[in-house]
């Protein structure tokens, strides 16, 4: 009995759920990671180029290639260990080292990535972050020295985090060096595994987090251009009922308006959509890390509720407000056009009362010219008459005269009931 086929993407699906493993990481150490994503259009970027660019960088380091259709890809590149990962818009290189600079956030570190290897990079740098990973010490106010020196005090978010196991700290702000830094002092036999987790968190969390906000400057452009329409939209509405005003001319205008709305929804749907799904990442990160408060100071979802879900909330309000929008400008439309319809049935109607009164008139002349007509073929058949009943009448002494008048009578009704025939067959 040969065996069930299976499913051409069953092995394709499953590898899925393990494509991406977490770094292993035992402190002390340090993580470098840049995302890079072409301005615009990202999503169709050439992916190609992506992974000649990764090629080239694997190549300095003669290290092995990833497979041709890869989207992630693993290796040693030097002293560090490279993680690179092909996302929707963007792409990211993560670079690992079992070691710490003596200056705390060394741009140094970043040359894993040398700067002439970035100037080709196929789009432009959105997220440079370091994670400085340390061992926590036996007295956490030496944390508390470190992270007062290293951050600016008024953004510096800090918790423990998944069980108390780790402490981690960041101010989201980008230092001079054009890097964006965050800590982690880690228990001492915490696993190496879960070193790693938490990493990679800070990583996905600063990197959604950034990519997210490129919906609040597309929210705020389009707001500044619906305020212009919402006042033309409200200006029609007001003229719906305006008898003075050209049905036909609002109707135009306010397609027009309809056609931007439109427009500006399918230009920032795909924007808008991405937003709300990093948005959920966002939180699930921070959510996962199981955070508890560090000597009273903030948690970094305390953080994001004050300085990030303002944002976001401005985003998911221009997106309500476009939807609104077009839903008015609908609504209006099918009011305009009732208008449209009303007024073209009171002149149809007006058109039909004018064909009546024109079909009274032709019935009316119709019937004349019938009558005239009877008076006409009876002239005609009295004489043809007259000349007919002739040989009858001289032999009686009946002159023409006389003959005619007689005959008269019989001829018109004649030609009446003829005509009153040919009506009844008509009808």
């Amino acid at each position: 009995m040969a065996p069930i086929d299976d499913h051409p993407l069953r092995y394709a699906l499953t590898n899925e759920l393990h494509a991406r493993p977490f770094p292993s990481l035992q402190p002390p150490c340090t993580a470098v990671f840049l995302a890079i994503k072409q301005p615009g259009d990202a999503a169709n970027r050439d992916r190609d180029r992506e992974r000649a660019h990764l090629l080239e960088l694997l190549d300095r380091h003669g290290s092995p290639h990833p497979q041709p259709d890869a989207t992630h890809f693993s290796g040693a590149i030097g002293r560090h260990e490279l993680k690179w990962e092909s996302h929707t818009e963007f792409v990211t290189y993560s670079a690992f080292s079992s070691s710490l600079s003596a200056r705390p956030f060394d741009p140094a570190e970043m040359q894993v990535f040398p700067d002439d290897w970035l100037e080709d990079a196929p789009g432009t740098r959105l997220v440079a972050l370091m994670v400085r990973v340390e061992t926590m010490p036996e007295d956490e106010s030496e944390v508390i020295d470190k992270l007062d020196e290293w951050f600016v005090p008024e953004s510096l978010a800090c918790s423990r985090v998944v069980d108390d196991v780790a402490i981690i700290a960041g101010d989201f702000r980008i230092d001079p060096a054009g890097i964006t830094r965050f800590a982690v002092f880690v228990r001492p036999g915490t696993g190496a595994r879960r070193v790693g987790r938490i990493v990679q968190r800070l990583c996905e969390i600063e990197t959604y987090r950034t990519t997210s906000m490129l919906g609040l400057i597309r929210a705020r452009k389009l707001n500044g251009r619906l305020n212009g329409i919402d006042t033309q939209l409200s200006e029609l509405a007001g003229r719906l009922d305006d008898a003075a005003q050209s049905a036909e001319t609002t109707l135009h205008r306010l397609l027009a308006i309809s056609a931007e709305l439109e427009s500006l929804a399918s230009r920032t749907s795909f924007r808008f959509a991405a937003t709300g799904a990093y948005e959920a990442i966002v939180n699930q990160r921070i959510e996962v890390l199981r955070e508890e408060r560090l000597g009273g100071r903030q948690t970094f979802g305390e953080f994001m509720m004050r300085r990030y879900d303002p944002a976001m909330r401005t985003v998911k309000s221009a997106q309500t407000r476009l939807a609104s929008l077009i839903e008015r400008a609908q609504r209006a439309a099918d009011l305009l056009r009732t208008r449209v319809d009303v007024e073209r049935s009171a002149q149809n109607q007006k058109l039909l009362e004018s064909m009546d009164r024109r079909a009274d008139l032709q019935l009316k002349l119709q019937r004349t010219v019938e009558g005239l007509s009877v008076v006409a073929i009876s002239y005609y058949a009295v004489n043809l008459a007259t000349y007919a009943a002739y040989p009858l009448t001289e032999p009686l002494h009946i002159d023409h005269g006389t003959a005619m008048a007689l005959l008269t009578p019989v001829v018109v009704l004649l030609v009446w009931l003829g005509i009153r025939r040919i009506h009844k067959k008509i009808d």
